[in-house]
């Protein structure tokens, strides 16, 4: 009796009501945590995206940024964290017990590096919660403008005729971009040297000015490149032309039968993030990247809009783990 009047008292002195009667007060404190999860977010939502500046990531992140503000409320902003191919960001996010920070998940840190780091900071599976997929973007294969060739086929001969002394740039190792040349040297039992850069900003720099001779980008990064004559794309990474660059086969076209390559990004959430909270977000992430201002600034570089509830997005992520498991093992690709 004493210590249900102490705590009766103690939820006065709190400000709470008082239980009505048959309801006890564990029952007042778990309405009341529901209701609180209810109410998120409750301040800002840092965004944290695990690459440098100038990327794809960059511009789905802000693309998603920009419209999930509206529906939830409460500002998202993004803050670019890159290193470690994406894991130092990952693991901060991993470890992040307020309730208002998430990540954006991407083909290399969810279905890459699991399978080449022997020991990641995170566990992609059990220290975070799928909320949706965002985006797929195109893969493209690009080469410097002064490279005397004008699609895959040259490109190729070119690579035989001069194994090891043509380079290519990706954002790091195990990378979209890496992956997506790897694949090709696979397919094409070609060589060319890979020089890994710390995000996508740079290694354009570096292209552009002549540095280097190739790469494959996703297609919102270097769209503008392309319709300026600063590069040349020689081949899609996806299993139909796109409709930005109707004159350009696909690497299938150019002989490769079955040839695809996309990279793709979605949000993700600490394990933590309360079922109400994961419910709303997961709802308004997929408003967000679909609404006409999305698609606006989306399609103009290529980017597929998706939009996925929390189970598909997990399903999603368990294939491509598979697949990419396989083309790492046989591309024996490692880290930096």
């Amino acid at each position: 009796m004493t210590s249900s009047l102490t705590t009766r008292r103690a939820l006065l002195k709190a400000g709470l009501a008082l239980p009505a009667a048959g309801m006890g007060v564990g029952s007042l404190l778990s309405t009341r945590a529901f209701a609180a999860d209810a109410a998120w977010p409750t301040r800002a939502i840092r965004f944290v995206v695990p690459f440098a500046p100038g990327g794809s990531s960059e511009i789905v992140a802000r693309a998603t940024s920009i419209e999930l503000t509206k529906f939830v409320g409460q500002n998202v902003y993004v803050d670019n964290k890159p290193g470690a191919g994406g894991n130092l960001a990952m693991a901060d996010v991993a470890r992040a017990e307020d309730q208002h920070t998430l990540v954006l998940g991407h083909i290399g840190t969810l279905a890459v590096n699991p399978y080449i780091y022997a020991k990641l900071p995170y566990d992609p599976i059990k220290d975070f919660k799928p909320i949706s997929l965002l985006a797929k973007v195109p893969s493209l294969y690009v080469v410097n403008a002064d490279l005397p060739v004008k699609n895959l086929k040259e490109f190729v001969a070119l690579m035989k005729a001069k194994p090891g002394k043509l380079n290519y740039g990706s954002a790091g190792n195990g990378s979209a971009g890496h992956l997506a040349m790897e694949y090709l040297k696979m397919v094409s039992e070609t060589f060319i040297v890979h020089v890994p850069y710390r995000g996508t900003g740079p290694q354009l720099t570096d292209l552009m000015a002549g540095r280097l001779d190739a790469a494959a980008v996703g297609a919102p990064a270097v769209m503008q490149y392309i319709k300026s004559g600063k590069l040349r794309c020689i081949a899609t990474g996806t299993s139909t032309r796109i409709p930005q660059l109707p004159d350009v086969p696909t690497v299938a076209e150019q002989g490769f039968p079955g040839f695809e390559m996309t990279q793709w990004y979605g949000l993700m959430a600490p394990a933590n993030l309360a079922p109400a909270a994961t419910d709303k977000l997961a709802a308004a992430a997929a408003k967000a990247i679909k609404s006409p201002e999305s698609l606006e600034r989306l399609s103009g570089d290529a980017a597929i809009a998706v939009g996925s509830t929390p189970a598909e997005f997990a399903a999603f992520i368990a294939v491509e783990q598979k697949r990419w498991q396989t083309v790492i093992a046989r591309a024996g690709i490692k880290p930096d």
